[in-house]
């Protein structure tokens, strides 16, 4: 509804006359007769005495609809909240995928990893001249053996393998044999 309706309306609701009201706003008849005729418009300070007589607000007066205006509003900022809401949600969901990839790359090289480091190790009990010596080889290229003196182990060490355990104690055992020994 336009102005001039509005102020038409609200001069009859009141029983007041043209005059009646231009006598209180200090203008004339005719200037009310514009108004309600839309052919002018009051000025802000006229605007405000009109809201006063007819005890309504400016924004009644003018024909704004505040309550479908804050409605509107209040509607866009929940649907904005609401989307705010899924965005955080899926960044949240992400996360976490992030985080359980992560924890099972971290399972899974340290799983490699160990499986890569255990070791390997092949063991053989010789004899030779009545001394008993007992040989252990490991994918650590360590040789262990009691009894070996210098000598013997710099011997195993040219005929050792260290990637192939099982043919290496076949060559001490060999070694032994082909000195007079035996292995069990």
């Amino acid at each position: 509804m336009d102005l001039g309706k509005k102020l038409f309306e609200l001069r009859k609701s009141k029983h007041l006359s043209q005059e009646q009201v231009a006598e209180q706003l200090h203008v004339t008849r005719q200037t009310v007769s514009n108004w309600e005729l839309g052919e002018t418009t009051p000025d802000l300070n006229q605007a405000k005495e009109l809201a006063k007589l007819f005890s309504v607000s400016l924004d009644d007066l003018v024909g704004l609809d505040t309550q479908n205006i804050l409605k509107e509003k209040v509607s866009n900022v929940e649907k904005l909240a609401g989307i705010i809401l899924t965005i955080l949600k899926v960044i949240g969901m992400l996360f976490i995928l992030y985080l359980i990839f992560i924890i099972i790359a971290i399972f899974c090289f340290s799983n490699l990893k160990s499986e890569g480091s255990v070791k390997v190790s092949g063991e053989v009990t010789c004899s030779l001249n009545d001394e008993v010596y007992n040989i252990l080889l490991n994918t650590d290229k360590e040789l262990t053996c009691t009894n070996c003196t210098e000598e013997m182990k710099d011997e195993f060490t040219h005929f050792i393998h260290w990637d192939n355990l099982d043919q290496s104690l076949n060559n001490i055992e060999n070694y032994f044999l082909q000195n007079g020994g035996s292995c069990e």
